[in-house]
C-alpha cells in the first residue's frame, strides 16, 4: 500500500526521523495559510500524487512570498501531472504539501527495502541524489552503496559507518545521518515496509541530515497490523476497478489489453497472460479468486472484467482444487443470467467436480465456449483475438 508524502513524513517524524515542517492543503486559500505558519519565506509547493518524478512534471515549485504560493499552488492544484511513474495517462493533483524551503549543502539519496536473493534488508545509498538516480544506477553504478543486514540481528554501528563514509560525511554531518538511518532502519521494520525511499536526502548547511523528500510503501499482508496506515489509504489515487475488487477480496490489476481473464491462483494467473499473450492477444487483467473463492465472489469478479470496455472477449481458467468446478460454474452462469454478454467467453475447467461444472455450463443455455485443455483454449482465444 503507497501512502503520501505528507503522510510519509508524519511517520517518520513520530519515529525520529528529521523531516522539513509542513502541512497538506487542498486548496489556494489553505495553502497559503499553511505557508503562514512555517516562519518565513521560501517554502516549496509539492504536489501530493502516488509516484515519483513530480519536480520534472512541474508538480514542484518553490515560492517567496505569499502572493507566489497563491499563484503556484493555484498551478499545481488540479493539474494533470505526468511523470514517468504515471505513464501517459498521469493523475490529477488534489492535494500540495507546503513546506519549509532548507539552505542544502548536499543532496544524497537513500533507500531500505527486502532483498530475496540474499535474504536481508538491503540499504543502498547514494552521493548522487536528486532527480536523475535512475540516470546514475544505469550508467554510473559504482556509485551506488549497497549494504546488506541481517534482519535477526538488525542494523549494527559498522554498517552506519560504512555507509556514511561511502557518503564522504564526517564530523557532525556523520553522526546526524547515522542518528537518522538507525530510526529509519527501526520504522521500516516495525511498520513492515517494502520500500522506504529518501531522495533526496539532504545535508544543510549546518551539518544536519534532513529527509527532504519521502516515499513509503507498506507490505499490504501486513495491514491488519497497522490500522492507523490503513486509514492513511487514498482511493482516488488507485484504480477504481481495484478499489471495488478489494472490496470482494479479489486480487485484481488492471491491465491494457483486450482478452479479460479469471483465475483462481497467482501463478496460473501469470501462466494464463502468457497464454494470452502467445495466442497473439493481450490480456486486460490480472484477477485472481482465490482458492476459497464462493460463487458470488466468481460473479463479482466477472462483473469487474466486463466493465472493461477494452475487453473483447474473456478466458476463465480454473483448476478445481479448493474451488470447485461446479462452484466457479455457478458463479460463471448467475453473473451470465445478471449482466448483459457482448463478447465471447472461453472457459476452461480442470479438477473437482469438472464434469458436474461442465454440465451446468451445457444446461444454462447461455453461449459460454468449453475448451477441453490449455492448447484448445489457446486456440479459442487466438480466433477471438483474430
Amino acid at each position: 500500500m503507497k501512502i503520501h508524502e505528507y503522510q510519509a513524513k508524519e511517520l517518520l517524524a513520530q519515529a525520529g526521523v528529521a523531516v522539513p515542517k509542513g502541512r497538506v492543503a487542498i486548496s489556494v486559500v489553505e495553502a497559503c495559510q499553511a505557508a503562514a505558519t512555517l516562519g518565513g519565506y521560501p517554502v516549496v509547493v509539492k504536489a501530493q500524487i502516488h509516484a515519483g518524478g513530480r519536480g520534472k512534471g512541474g508538480g514542484v515549485k518553490l515560492a517567496h512570498s505569499e502572493a507566489e504560493v497563491a499563484v503556484v499552488a493555484g498551478e499545481i492544484l488540479g493539474m494533470h501531472l505526468v511523470t514517468l511513474q504515471t505513464g501517459p495517462q498521469g493523475k490529477v493533483v488534489g492535494k500540495v504539501l507546503v513546506e519549509e524551503g532548507l539552505v542544502l549543502h548536499r543532496e544524497l539519496y537513500l533507500a531500505i527495502l527486502p532483498d530475496r536473493d540474499t535474504a536481508s534488508v538491503m540499504i543502498m545509498a547514494s552521493s548522487e541524489g536528486g532527480m536523475d538516480i535512475e540516470e546514475v544506477a544505469a550508467t554510473r553504478p559504482e556509485k551506488i552503496i549497497k549494504v546488506a543486514v541481517n534482519p535477526l540481528l538488525g542494523i549494527q554501528p559498522y554498517h552506519r559507518r560504512r555507509l556514511a563514509f561511502g557518503l564522504g560525511l564526517a564530523g557532525p554531518a556523520a553522526t546526524s545521518f547515522m542518528g537518522l538511518l538507525n530510526n529509519l532502519y527501526a520504522f521500516m521494520v516495525s511498520t513492515d515496509c517494502s520500500l522506504v525511499e529518501i531522495n533526496p536526502l539532504v545535508v544543510t548547511t549546518d551539518q544536519q541530515v534532513v529527509a527532504l523528500d519521502a516515499k513509503v510503501d507498506v507490505d499490504a499482508n501486513s495491514l491488519y497490523r497497522h490500522p492507523e496506515i490503513v486509514a492513511m489509504r487514498d482511493v482516488s489515487e488507485e484504480d477504481p476497478l481495484e478499489v471495488e475488487a478489494s472490496s470482494h477480496h479479489l486480487n485484481y490489476i488492471n491491465l491494457d489489453g483486450t482478452i479479460g481473464n479469471m483465475v483462481n491462483g497467482a501463478g496460473l494467473a501469470m501462466a494464463t497472460m502468457d497464454i494470452i499473450k502467445q495466442a497473439g492477444a493481450s490480456p486486460a487483467n490480472f484477477l485472481d479468486v482465490g482458492g476459497g473463492a464462493s460463487a458470488d465472489m466468481v460473479e463479482q469478479g466477472f462483473r469487474l472484467i466486463l466493465r472493461d470496455e477494452r475487453v473483447r472477449g474473456i478466458l476463465i481458467n480454473i483448476f478445481g482444487g479448493i474451488l470447485r468446478c461446479d462452484v466457479l460454474a455457478e458463479g460463471v452462469v448467475q453473473a451470465a443470467r445478471a449482466v448483459d454478454i457482448k463478447v465471447p467467453v472461453v472457459i476452461r475447467m480442470e479438477g473437482t467436480n469438472v464434469e458436474k461444472g461442465r454440465q451446468i455450463l451445457a444446461d444454462s443455455g447461455l453461449n459460454l465456449i468449453t475448451a477441453v485443455d490449455l492448447a484448445d483454449a489457446a486456440d479459442k482465444i487466438a480466433a477471438i483475438a483474430r
